[in-house]
């Protein structure tokens, strides 16, 4: 039996993999274990673990490497934090193959930990063009790993472009989009949801079955320093529109604490009638919202992956999403706040966009694992060209 290992340091991880994890757990040759690590173990970053635990996998262990501050020096130090912890975990372990997930620190620290312990490692999401440091980070993953798994026809021809060999790409979408599929295959009633998910967070309860703005901005890491600015100016352009407001809380990247005192202030300015603020949110409970909300505003990928495949209307702020393949449903913005606005109303009078399957069609996860389970590599790789 195949060992697979898999390390997720934070919600954007889990919710980037959680359908592979479900395929290789019911492939009988394949044996899952399951790292947890980074924000992911955290309660102010929603206590990822948890979730994680809920969905039934059991985790094999877990590791410590966030430093506080959130800046880009305890960004490169949290890598190095875990460059020291995740190698003795996967000693003891002994996989066959370590999977990685995006384009994240904790990515970066895993990948170099597989490397140099000669671990063959598969790579989801490579070839992708973005902001911020996730691209590089992205390319040079895509460099450590013998096996890419990447999400889009234009992601793939990146990958070969870079040196890959051609019989190690392979072309399965995004494993977000199988969950996207499924829970709009067997959705509860949105009555149900507005019942129980304002029980957590803060602020006034939402009618989710009125109209509503969901709001998801994360920090943007070269451009240190600017987030409380960049998340007040959205904020106010959100107010201003009139409807009520979800707000997520932004990830564990430089920046963040930027961008939570930007809320803060914004909330102790007693701005926040109207809208609710969420550590996290279960990924059933935010794609519906996502179908049901007038406009997704901020900067998160999933406004243009789950975005494209549920036809949101979206709202892409500044350069974190910079170059990355998107549909007809996202209008990209720069950061000031009338214009936010002039685009919120542009997109909410558009009304909902036709589904595109620009990153999948569901099914990412189980070819991910039979590609897996079959899959013979060599640890030594090749430049092609």
């Amino acid at each position: 039996m195949k060992k697979i290992c898999v390390v997720i340091g934070s919600r954007a991880n889990y919710s980037s993999i959680r359908s592979v994890l479900k395929s290789i757990s019911l492939d009988s040759n394949l044996q899952l274990q399951l790292i947890v690590g980074a924000s992911a173990l955290l309660s102010r970053y929603g206590s990822v673990i948890d979730l994680i635990r809920k969905d039934g996998f059991n985790i094999d262990g877990k590791v410590n490497m966030l430093i506080e501050g959130e800046s880009p020096t305890t960004m490169a130090q949290s890598t190095g934090v875990g460059l020291l912890n995740i190698p003795p975990l996967f000693e003891d372990l002994e996989p066959d193959i370590v999977l990685t997930v995006g384009d994240r620190f904790e990515t970066m620290a895993t990948a170099i930990s597989a490397a140099y312990m000669n671990i063959p490692l598969a790579h989801t999401m490579g070839g992708e063009v973005s902001g911020t440091i996730d691209e590089s980070i992205r390319h040079a993953i895509t460099k450590f790993a013998h096996i890419h798994f990447p999400s889009s026809k234009q992601a793939y021809d990146r990958i070969v472009r870079m040196g890959e060999e051609k019989e190690n790409v392979h072309l399965v979408g995004c494993p977000r989009i199988d969950i996207v599929k499924d829970i709009l295959t067997e959705a509860e009633p949105y009555t149900k949801i507005s019942n129980r998910i304002f029980d957590q967070g803060v602020g006034e309860k939402i009618d989710i079955d009125s109209e509503f703005i969901l709001v998801s901005q994360h920090p943007v890491t070269t451009e240190y320093g600017h987030g409380k600015e960049q998340i007040l100016n959205t904020l106010n352009a959100v107010k201003k529109i009139g409807f009520p407001a979800i707000v997520l809380w932004p990830n564990a990247d430089a920046g963040s604490e930027d961008l939570a005192k930007g809320i803060r202030t914004w909330r102790e300015r007693g701005d926040s009638a109207k809208i609710h603020f969420f550590k996290n949110l279960p990924m059933e409970i935010y794609i519906q919202l996502m179908k049901r909300t007038l406009c997704l505003v901020g900067n998160s990928s999933s406004g243009i992956r789950e975005g494209a495949f549920i036809g949101t209307p979206a709202v892409n702020i500044g350069t974190r999403q910079a170059g990355r393949e998107r549909g007809e449903n996202v209008l990209d913005i720069d950061y000031s706040e009338n214009n936010i606005i002039k685009a919120i109303k542009s997109q909410i009078d558009h009304g909902p966009f036709q589904s595109k399957k620009i990153y999948g069609d569901g099914f990412s996860g189980e070819k991910i694992a039979k590609i897996l389970s079959s899959k013979k590599v060599s640890i030594q790789k090749r430049i092609t060209y």
